[in-house]
């Protein structure tokens, strides 16, 4: 799965408060999470996101409360995928589930600044920064992951599998 776009740039121990912040948890509506994604972090990029960009972070992020609204605001909000120097473990599992791709590779989070343009493939875990043509190596996505994203979650890959 090949994907595309702007760099989003954030610091590192992004909770899940800062990605939706718990006063917007009265909904489970993906359009009106993505219209609080990453508020309280940075007030603008909920209006400033563009469909297939990319957030890039430090170490820890999505640590904090196992919120599934966390990873599902940003897919609403039209993030391709996350790359981050390392994941809270709930937060990575539920990206999954959700259907949002994300990434480890601690030098791309450090490198990368945002508005850099990004192409990644995530069969190989390769990050191209074509803004500074400067590769980076990130763990592939694994094969059963790459069946999660390609159905869109967890719920729908299960669903597919039954009717299959």
């Amino acid at each position: 799965m090949k994907l595309a776009g702007k760099a989003w740039k954030f610091g590192a121990d992004i909770d899940t408060d800062a990605i939706i912040p718990a006063r917007y948890l009265n909904t489970s509506d993906p359009v009106e999470l993505a219209k609080h994604c990453m508020e309280d972090a940075d007030p603008e990029f909920a209006l400033r996101v563009s469909p297939g960009d990319v957030i890039v972070a430090g170490r820890n992020f999505g640590c904090g409360s196992s919120r599934e609204h966390a990873p599902m605001a940003i897919k609403a909000a039209g993030v391709s995928c996350v790359i981050a120097a390392s994941f809270a473990r709930i937060f990575y599992r539920n990206s999954f589930n959700m259907g949002l791709p994300i990434l480890e590779s601690q030098k791309a989070a450090i490198d990368i600044a945002t508005g850099d343009r990004l192409e990644l493939d995530l069969s190989t875990g390769t990050i191209v920064n074509t803004s500074r043509h400067t590769t980076y190596q990130a763990q592939p996505v694994p094969q059963f992951m790459q069946e999660l994203l390609a159905s869109g979650g967890l719920i729908p890959h299960v669903m597919k599998r039954l009717r299959d």
